[in-house]
């Protein structure tokens, strides 16, 4: 179980964190200033450190270069963004904008913690450190962090394996809560840049007037309020990976000078004369249709085709057959062995793994099974952390799950009714109920005939073939 200090002087920030992260099953201690994290605890001996920038006496960034070995993730409000720019160029690991989002937060977290700790780790720490996303490696996508076995996004994990070794620029589309994050930080962790800043921003977090200025630095006197030269985000990932998600949210002055540096490599900060030459594998993302801006003359079609050297699509999860129960099994697995309980007070609280034994039952996962999820993973993911928190016995039924009624999956949805009226007593999975009738049927019927039974398209009826190990009949 990993292990995360927070240093954080404002106790109801450092409560919210400290429950949010207990509650994926971190061992979490805390801390108010630098000073009494060093007097209380050892730094060093953390898996991952989340500091402050604005501390009393000592800053949090100093915990930067008095820990080297260990990750260091900065807090900062926009007014200290540059601040945090500043650090990562110091070895911060990445920096957060506060008020930070919970599932970015946990997203962020899991990134870093999955990540390869610095040679000359000893075993025990270097296992500590990756413990946390053993549950998010799954057969298929194992090394890049992510889950699924179906052939949809198998071809994106095959398709990461290639890019990610290579410089190329790289455009992931999706809808919300499909992984595009995700998906950058397999691209890093896999390529030579490892080793060096991933810098990840949220284009449509960071207000209209402070883009250029964030991302590209600016000069002393530049505009009212810059009192001192700073470094932009694009600096701060020289030698490693820039991550710029909702990319479409760009408005045209900072397209211009993203296209700019894309062409040149280089770095002209706000007010500036000169240029400097960075280092940056860029990796862009999107849920919009930037053809369709282009069209509009929305988003330029000049910074389109730069952007797009390489393209990776991410399906929706209602296109991955049988991903979501796998996926929501491992969340489950992951709150179980966090000891999500409920409190007295009825919070979220922690307790022994022996406390906290959760299960999907059939229903539930048919319910899974039958859903659409327009939000995707995030939205699958908090609707289990919804219903263990709220689960008072061991199994998960699909009223905890708080699914909206009337919104099904229909290829799913028909398999599911599919289901022998006994099925949901008894130990028969979906998985377990298309295997048996497949394997029974496929002697007399047709390739036609068993998806038609099945309630399913021949493409599912194939999909899931392959995903099982099926061998597809002959005669179908």
């Amino acid at each position: 179980m990993a292990r995360i200090l927070i240093v954080e002087d404002e106790l109801v920030i450092r409560t919210e964190l400290r429950r949010l992260l207990a509650r994926q099953g971190y061992q979490i201690a805390e801390a108010g200033s630098v000073r009494e994290a060093e007097s209380d605890h050892d730094p060093g001996a953390f898996d991952l450190v989340i500091a402050d920038v604005r501390l009393p006496g000592a800053p949090g960034t100093d915990l930067v270069a008095r820990y080297p070995g260990i990750p260091v993730l900065v807090m900062t409000s926009y007014a200290t963004v540059r601040s945090a720019v500043d650090t990562m160029k110091l070895g911060a690991t990445e920096y957060l904008p506060k008020p930070f989002d919970h599932d970015e937060m946990l997203r962020i977290v899991e990134a870093i913690l999955a990540r390869p700790r610095p040679a000359g780790l000893d075993a025990a720490q270097a296992s500590a450190a990756t413990r946390s996303g053993a549950l998010a490696r799954e057969e298929g996508g194992r090394e890049l962090g992510m889950i699924g076995s179906s052939p949809v996004i198998r071809e994106v994990f095959e398709r990461i394996r290639k890019v990610a070794p290579s410089d190329a620029t790289v455009l992931v589309l999706g809808e919300s809560g499909t992984g595009k994050e995700l998906v950058a930080v397999a691209i890093h962790r896999h390529s030579r840049r490892r080793d060096r800043a991933f810098v990840p921003v949220n284009c449509a977090a960071i207000p209209e007037g402070l883009i250029e200025s964030e991302l590209f630095g600016h000069e002393r006197g530049a505009f009212t309020g810059a009192t001192h030269a700073h470094a932009g985000l694009v600096e701060a990932a020289d030698g490693g990976t820039l991550f710029l998600d909702e990319i479409g949210e760009l408005p045209a002055s900072a397209q211009a000078r993203l296209l700019r540096f894309l062409q040149t490599g280089e770095v002209r900060h706000v007010g500036a004369t000169r240029a400097r030459r960075v280092s940056v594998r860029l990796v862009a993302a999107t849920h919009r249709d930037l053809q369709a801006m282009v069209r509009e003359g929305t988003f330029r079609s000049d910074l389109y085709f730069r952007l797009r050297v390489i393209e990776v699509r991410l399906p929706p999860l209602r296109e991955r057959a049988g991903d979501a129960v796998t996926l929501a099994r491992s969340f489950v697995a992951r709150a179980a062995a966090g000891g999500v309980v409920r409190a007295v007070d009825g919070a979220p609280g922690v307790g022994t793994a022996e406390e906290a034994r959760f299960v999907l039952s059939p229903e539930a996962e048919r319910a899974i099974m039958a859903h659409p999820w327009p939000g995707n993973v995030r939205e699958l993911e908090n609707a289990i952390e919804r219903a263990v928190v709220l689960c008072e016995g061991g199994s998960i039924t699909p009223e905890l799950l708080g699914l909206e009624e009337g919104e099904t999956s229909p290829d799913a949805s028909a398999m599911a009714a599919a289901l022998p009226a006994g099925a949901a007593e008894s130990s028969l999975s979906l998985e377990d109920y298309f295997r048996k009738f497949v394997l029974d049927h496929q002697e007399h019927l047709t390739e036609t005939e068993i998806a038609r039974r099945l309630g399913i398209s021949r493409k599912t009826l194939w999909e899931r073939r392959q995903r099982l190990g099926l061998p597809r009949h002959r005669g179908g």
